[in-house]
This record gives structure tokens, sequence and C-alpha cells, in this order.
């Protein structure tokens, strides 16, 4: 069943086209790989798809709905129930300790819970620094931070955009770890990335060029 289905999405700014006419149809408990050149509309996308901007033209069919169409609070619920986002720089709030982060999105969805927090973090192997700051964590150990704070609503989707750009390499298969866990308990997850080996994690690699999508293939490596 499909979870995401992009239909005739472009997006312009000024004169820039972005996206040009790019359908795309993502299914439910699907790992998918966005790839492409700097440039080639992957930010653009990600944006359009975790609704936080709306195309020029076309639909984009979440779980049933066009949310291309939804008001800015009907959005808003859509990102606090069926979407966790994982950024690159992270987006922390760095006078609030690992836990508290964590917390933050639970204050949007329900009441926060401290208890369900800690499991968070716990899953994501930070349970010992969930006291610290963001200032007193790694790179590595603060992605991880915000792939807790992604989960703690059980989101239906995963949106991550570079999620191992700022980490090395030991960080980034503690990260790429967890993406196989998730996936393996049915969360749909897209990766935007450059990086061809975290692409090849992916069972559905969709590469961009100037707005375009140019291919969209199996994963023939992948082992999920």
């Amino acid at each position: 069943m499909s979870l995401l289905e992009l239909k005739n999405i472009s997006k312009i700014y000024g004169g820039l086209k972005a996206l040009d006419n790019v359908s795309l149809r993502i299914e439910k408990g699907e790992w998918i790989a966005i790839m492409g050149p700097s440039g080639s509309g992957k930010s653009t996308m990600m944006n359009i798809v975790g609704a936080l901007d709306k195309p020029t033209s076309g639909e984009v069919i979440f779980d049933g709905r066009d949310i291309s169409k939804e008001s800015n609070k009907r959005l808003t619920e859509l990102h606090r129930d069926k979407i966790g986002l994982v950024f690159q720089q992270f987006h922390l709030i760095n006078y609030l300790n690992a836990v508290e982060n964590v917390m933050v999105a639970q204050y949007y969805h329900s009441m926060p819970d401290e208890k369900e927090a800690l499991e968070a973090l716990e899953r994501v192997g930070l349970a010992e620094r969930a006291r610290h700051l963001p200032s007193q964590l790694s790179g590595g150990e603060q992605q991880r931070v915000c792939i807790a704070r992604a989960l703690i609503n059980s989101p239906e989707l995963i949106l991550a955009d570079e999620p191992t750009g700022n980490l090395d390499e030991a960080n980034e298969n503690i990260v790429l770890e967890i993406f196989r866990q998730l996936h393996k308990e049915g969360t749909s997850l897209i990766v935007v990335t450059h990086d061809p080996e975290v692409g090849e994690e992916a069972q559905r690699i969709v590469r961009l060029e100037h707005g375009k999508v140019i291919s969209d293939q199996k994963n023939e490596l992948f082992k999920g």
C-alpha cells in the first residue's frame, strides 16, 4: 500500500525550477535513498515530502490525503503524528539536555513523558548521556539524540536529510544500524544523501538531476 505519492510535482523559486514535473510512489515500509549532485533538487524534494514547503504545482498524497492543499494547522498535526525529521545540522536546543530535547517533540504531540524519552535515548544507545547538554555531546551523539526525538511519537515515516554528513565512520555505522532496525520493524525511511555507501543501504535508490528523476531502481545489494 502506498504511503506517499508525488504526482507531477514542480517547484519554482523565482525563475529557477528546483523540481520539474516529478512523480514518485513510496510504499509503506520501504527504505528509499534520494541521491544526486548539489543543486539536483534533493533538499527541495525533502521539504515537500516532509510538508515543510508546498509545491508550485502537482499533488502530494500522504496516507490518502493531498497534503499540498492542507492548512498550516493540519500540516503541524502531520509533523506531530506521522513524520519524524532528522536533520544534518541536528537543531537541538542548546540549553536543554538530551532527554529534554527529546521531550520537546512529545510536548507537541501529547504530554511530555520523561520515562518514554529515556527509553528512546536508550534505544539509540545514549541512556547514560541523557543529562548532558548538546555542547557536551559528540556530533554522533547529537545525531542520535535527533533520531530519538524523531522516533518518540512513533511516526509512520522517518525523513532524514544527510543524516551522516557530519559524522565519522564509526558514528555513521551506528546511525545506519539504527535505520536498519527501524526498517525491520516496518518504519518507512526516506534518506537524502550524497554518500554512495549510505545510499546503498536502502532497498531503492532514486537519483535526481536538474530537478528531474533520472533513475528509480531497486538496489540489488540490499540486505534487508
